[in-house]
């Protein structure tokens, strides 16, 4: 695939655009919405909650105003206790709904979070496992961890936070217009000419805040790439001693992402100093004019002390829209790459009318197959080669000649360009992937296992299946004086993908889940290419009880392994060269005849 636009190379993001078949969508707010759907319950309480919450804030003013205007005397009569007690009743209530209300929002907002958050990592995680094969052929692991989880984890208060305080800053700003409007029109006259300097602020930096918050997604999402590999990897930079050259690419990126943090906050910094400035403003003006008005009789002090409360409740919502649109500007760059991702679609498709199989036979047809992971470079080409049922055949040949490129055809974790391959005379496109791969069992060189226990492992193949049921099919397949003799025997923990263990235990647990899954056909690639001598006799041991009563395809380097084959297919630029058995072609002095003799 060309990675090319003109003579500039495509960036990740831009790749990521090019493999979905799709443009990063800049609007996504109709995406958004409906994640809030099955808690809309919560969001309605914490919106309710806000609501309460402004009303407690609007009560102090009116008391203070009132307690100035009515409680003090102001000379001309003495204090008014009680009303004073009063009002002093009223602010200790106000705030004390203020702090239990606050409390309930956040209850209501947090578990609200954590429904809509898990439902989009789970709806991101069962999307990664439906994507085909050559996505994470060419996509970085960390980039995909990044999507689900620190991008994820960025929508919080953009979704949940985000509305309610929205909603809370809009409705401090209209009531506190509407009072101050009753009480002195001249001072919102004066305050309303900050809104217009304020709303063409706003666009500006929601358009320029959104644009560097998705620099700083993309330069997070590469260093957390490369710290991934690092860890898969770590071994081999240590042997070759690449740690510090490792670390500089490592730091390298980690600058890129501090210089888009830095030039982020540099470009959306101004806001926040701005509305202090329209705030101060604001002041000034309602200084101006207020004292003007008690000056005048206009205006009792009380009515006075009241503006200058509506006032800060008017101006400081202004402020608050910095952090809030810099909430929303962060959140949608990442949902842009969330929702980018999720309308990437599998290349390999069932078709609507596939097929569910019961147990097949076995017989395998690679008919006219032709295929290249790269459409200008094939790698299978016209290849015709057929499997009887329950017959075992060798494939051998040259590194990068197509031999494993078959497996990935026959499993279908990719589609041929052209040809068929069919299994039991059905073209495995017109099989559902779940029927097709119960049938076929693979067992790799890079054979994976994942963390737990080697019973959890072998459980993987038969979920249902009894601890002794387990234990019986490693015995059954000798592999149970290789396994009892770890240190905790069945109970032993492997490691992260089977660290704890040598090459050849984790070959013989594989086998052993291969065997527990009872497929119909086997594929064993280069199984025992990375084994002692004293295990891979074990495993041909394990293999030809594996291998009886189905069809399987053995794919290996060490010849001496597949001598009692019934046939060996010889591949060689992506086509059969030879086929017969070891005897047969060793006889023909062919290809065969010359790799049986260099190994």
């Amino acid at each position: 695939m060309n990675a090319l636009a003109g003579d500039r190379p495509l960036s990740e993001i831009e790749l990521e655009e090019k493999y979905a078949q799709k443009d990063l969508e800049r609007g996504i707010v109709h995406r958004l919405l409906p994640l809030l759907r099955p808690v809309r319950g919560r969001v309605a309480a914490v919106i309710s909650i806000e609501l309460l919450q402004v009303l407690a804030i609007f009560a102090r003013p009116l008391l203070i105003g009132l307690v100035i205007d009515r409680g003090l005397g102001h000379g001309a009569g003495p204090a008014d206790m009680r009303l004073i007690l009063w009002a002093c009743l009223g602010l200790a209530l106000s705030w004390a709904a203020r702090f239990a209300l606050g409390g309930l929002s956040q209850y209501f907002a947090g578990t609200a979070a954590i429904r809509v958050l898990n439902d989009l990592r789970s709806r991101v995680f069962a999307h990664v496992q439906t994507l085909s094969v050559s996505y994470f052929d060419r996509t970085k692991a960390g980039r995909i961890i990044s999507r689900a989880d620190r991008d994820v984890d960025t929508l919080e208060p953009l979704l949940i936070q985000g509305p309610p305080q929205f909603l809370s800053a809009i409705l401090r700003l209209l009531i506190s217009a509407a009072l101050l409007w009753m009480i002195a029109p001249a001072l919102l006259v004066g305050l309303a000419g900050v809104v217009p300097v304020l709303a063409i602020a706003t666009m500006l930096f929601k358009r320029v805040a959104q644009r560097s918050w998705a620099r700083v997604a993309e330069n997070r999402s590469r260093f957390t790439a490369h710290l991934v590999e690092t860890v898969a990897g770590v071994r081999l930079i240590k042997q070759a001693g690449r740690e510090r050259e490792n670390l500089a690419s490592y730091q390298v990126l980690l600058d890129d992402f501090n210089t888009a943090l830095v030039r982020g906050s540099m470009r959306s910094g101004w806001f926040a100093p701005f509305t202090g400035l329209l705030t101060t403003v604001g002041l000034a003006l309602i200084l101006l004019v207020g004292g003007r008005g008690v000056a005048t009789g206009a205006l009792t002090l009380g009515e006075l002390t009241q503006s200058l409360f509506y006032v800060f409740l008017f101006l400081a919502p202004l402020q608050e829209f910095s952090d809030l649109f810099e909430r929303f500007a962060n959140g949608s760059a990442c949902a842009q790459r969330i929702f980018l991702l999720l309308d990437t679609d599998p290349e390999i498709r069932a078709a609507p009318d596939a097929l569910t199989l019961p147990r097949i036979r076995g017989a395998i047809e690679f008919r006219d197959v032709r295929f290249g992971y790269h459409p200008d470079k094939p790698v299978i080409r016209g290849l015709n080669l057929s499997v009887a049922a329950g017959e075992v055949l060798a494939i051998v040949g040259p590194t990068g000649h197509g031999k494993s490129t078959l497996v990935q055809l026959l499993t279908r974790f990719y589609d041929v360009s052209s040809g068929a391959v069919r299994l039991d005379g059905h073209d495995i496109r017109d099989i559902s992937e779940a029927s097709l791969r119960r049938q076929i069992g693979v067992v790799l060189q890079d054979n994976v296992l994942f963390g737990g226990t080697v019973l959890d492992n072998l459980r993987l193949a038969r979920p249902e299946a009894s601890d002794a049921t387990l234990i019986a099919a490693a015995r059954a397949l000798g592999a149970d004086e290789v396994l009892e003799a770890l240190p905790h025997g069945y109970h032993t923990d492997v490691g992260p993908l089977g660290s704890q263990l040598s090459q050849g235990q984790r070959q013989l647990v594989c086998l052993t889940r291969a065997y527990l899954a009872d497929p119909t056909v086997l594929v064993l690639d280069e199984a025992t290419s990375a084994v002692d001598v004293s295990t891979e006799r074990r495993i041909q041991q394990a293999l030809r009880r594996l291998c009886e009563g189905r069809t399987a395809l053995i794919i290996a380097h060490r010849l001496a392994t597949i001598r009692d084959a019934d046939r060996i297919a010889v591949v060689r630029d992506g086509n059969v060269v030879e086929l017969g058995s070891h005897h047969q072609l060793i006889g023909r002095g062919g290809t065969y005849a010359s790799l049986y003799r260099a190994y």
